[in-house]
């Protein structure tokens, strides 16, 4: 039977260790769930060899007893925030405290700092300053340059150079953990595993810094000059964007106070093998037991009986960090390692029969990708949809068909329902030969009638083209078309569906007036806005970059933003008012 990882100082003990290897810092509840990227990250280290140990949400405000009381690790602390960037998790749009959070039991606030990647690293770093730190997560991977925090409306440098750790690793961080894992069982000693793929650190300039072999050198503009020129953190966003979005982009060097902020290339996207390896891992897909007498923790009572089947959006929203964090470029699962996985939930306690999502970052890109890889390895677009479809993108959906069909034949399964959101602009205004080729009405009518639960939601986010321009989104005809297929199939196969379209007031480019052609075109549809958001400017996205700078990075035009919280009630009373 599978069991949880240590998380006290008797689990320990009853293991027999004297001493962890690597104890993982989490401003997260421990849930053992692939889901969860502590435990992924914790999983695979155990696969590796390694004795593991977790600190889930500890008290960052008392004597600090929670930091000591798993003693120090052999090889060191990785610490992350959880998994949601923690201001993101503690405010809202309008920067006022959240009373929740949903990854702690109950969804109770204040179970950890603002900022938890950094307090939690100035705290080990005090209490063992010989032991190195090493950073990972969303908060962590989308701070590793300097950027912008909305919620403190300051630009801060690399979390890096403000927490001291001494290495970062960004994105999924699977490839990267292995290598440093490999090579400290060798002997190599941490502080000089900065030739690593996908990993960051700073530097002094008085030091030499080492070629990165196989890799150029790009400089980015520093974080003094951001600091005192948007022009600058312009530029700055555009180089770190188009790396991003780079099969194998160059090391990026960025000076920050006095030292230089590295960051090396990431690995290229990972094969299938490797994309289904995190998910063959002994999980429990349990909250640890400390929390059996305590509430339900609501993060995992929306996955537990979901499955994800692939990283990566090719997307390219401006408002989004997927792409920053997962990439680009989609890696998919195995078909047989979804349906492993799916006969695992069918096992989990509590379980009655409803697949509740069988996706990704966007629930129709499985096994997508482009044509010919050589054209996407010489590519930079940041979105292989806008401002058109790629020619080179291979957008077939009879594979997720198939996998939604095999999924329902999986012993205990009698529901399957995609919860994840679908991008509606690749299924509709294509030539007759391509509807076909590529699956597009088939998946069509395969989602409505089989996989949703009463409402099916989509964000076509805007109706205004300029609007739309500025979110890297398609036009919102696409979503007219759309709706019109959906309301025919609804009625001829007598689907009581209702179609629920999610939009946002208040992003770049949004001025008043198109607000309000927003509002007349739902009234026209006959479209009740009941799922909208206001714009929350979030780490290292274009939206952000041009909400701070009033610039558009590529074409250096001027962008309006809603500034002022009368400009944001403004524009977000729109979705209210009967005309």
């Amino acid at each position: 039977m599978d069991t949880f990882l240590p998380v006290t100082r008797e689990e320990l003990e009853a293991l027999g260790w004297d001493q962890p290897d690597i104890i993982l810092v989490s401003g997260d509840a421990y849930v053992d769930h692939p889901s969860f990227g502590t435990a992924v990250m914790a999983r695979l280290a155990e696969h590796q060899g390694m004795r593991v140990a977790i600190l889930p949400q500890p008290n960052w405000r008392d004597d600090l007893r929670d930091f000591k009381k798993l003693g120090r690790p052999k090889y060191f602390f990785g610490v992350t925030a959880g998994a949601m960037d923690s201001m993101v998790n503690h405010y809202t749009p309008r920067r006022r405290k959240r009373s929740d959070d949903a990854y702690t039991p109950g969804g109770r606030a204040g179970y950890r700092p603002d900022m938890p990647s950094i307090v939690y690293t100035q705290i080990l770093k005090r209490l063992y300053p010989d032991v190195p730190v090493l950073l990972g997560g969303v908060e962590a991977s989308m701070r590793r340059f300097t950027h912008y925090d909305y919620w403190q409306d300051k630009v801060r440098p690399s979390i890096l150079w403000e927490s001291g750790a001494d290495l970062l690793i960004y994105g999924m961080g699977e490839q990267p953990l292995v290598r440093i894992i490999r090579l400290l069982q060798k002997g190599v000693p941490f502080h000089s595993l900065y030739n690593i793929l996908q990993t960051a650190f700073v530097v002094n300039p008085a030091d030499r810094l080492l070629p990165l072999k196989g890799h150029e050198d790009t400089w980015v503009p520093s974080h003094d000059r951001c600091l005192q020129d948007k022009k600058a953190f312009a530029d700055a966003f555009r180089v770190m964007e188009e790396a991003a979005n780079s099969w194998q982009p160059n090391r990026l060097i960025q000076p920050a106070g006095e030292g230089l902020v590295v960051v090396n290339p990431p690995y290229p996207p990972a094969d299938q093998k490797a994309a289904d390896m995190p998910y063959d891992l002994p999980y429990t897909r349990l909250p640890h037991p400390r929390y059996k007498k305590k509430p339900p923790i609501p993060a995992y009572e929306m996955i537990r009986f979901s499955v994800n089947t692939h990283r990566g959006c090719f997307g390219g929203c401006s408002f989004c960090a997927i792409a920053a964090h997962q990439g680009k470029f989609v890696v998919s699962r195995s078909e047989a390692s979804v349906m492993q996985e799916l006969e695992q939930v069918t096992r989990t306690p509590g379980f009655k029969g409803h697949i509740t999502d069988l996706g990704g970052p966007t629930a129709n890109m499985y096994n997508m990708g482009g044509k010919d890889l050589s054209v996407c390895r010489r590519c930079r677009r940041p979105s292989c949809l806008h401002p058109e479809i790629c020619k080179n993108l291979d957008y077939d959906h009879h594979p997720l068909i198939n996998l939604y069909e095999k999924a329902l034949q999986v012993s205990g399964v009698k529901k399957l329902t995609i919860g994840s959101g679908v991008r509606h602009d690749m299924l509709v205004g294509k030539t007759t030969g391509e509807v076909k080729r590529y699956g597009l009405h088939a998946y069509t009518r395969r989602l409505l009638r089989h996989h949703v639960s009463g409402r099916l939601k989509l964000a076509p986010e805007h109706t205004e083209g300029r609007v739309l321009q500025a979110m890297r989104k398609p036009s919102f005809g696409y979503f007219e078309r759309f709706y019109s297929q959906f309301k025919k199939v609804c009625r001829d196969e007598g689907l009581p569906w209702q179609m629920v379209p999610y939009f946002i007031s208040g992003h770049p480019g949004s001025h008043e007036q198109d607000m309000r052609a927003l509002a007349a075109v739902l009234k026209k549809l006959g479209l009740k806005a009941d799922q909208v958001q206001e714009f929350t400017p979030t780490p290292m996205t274009l939206a952000t970059t041009m909400y701070y700078t009033g610039i558009d990075p590529y074409t250096g035009k001027q962008v309006f933003t809603a500034k002022t919280d009368r400009q944001k009630k403004q524009q977000k009373a729109y979705f209210f008012r009967n005309f």
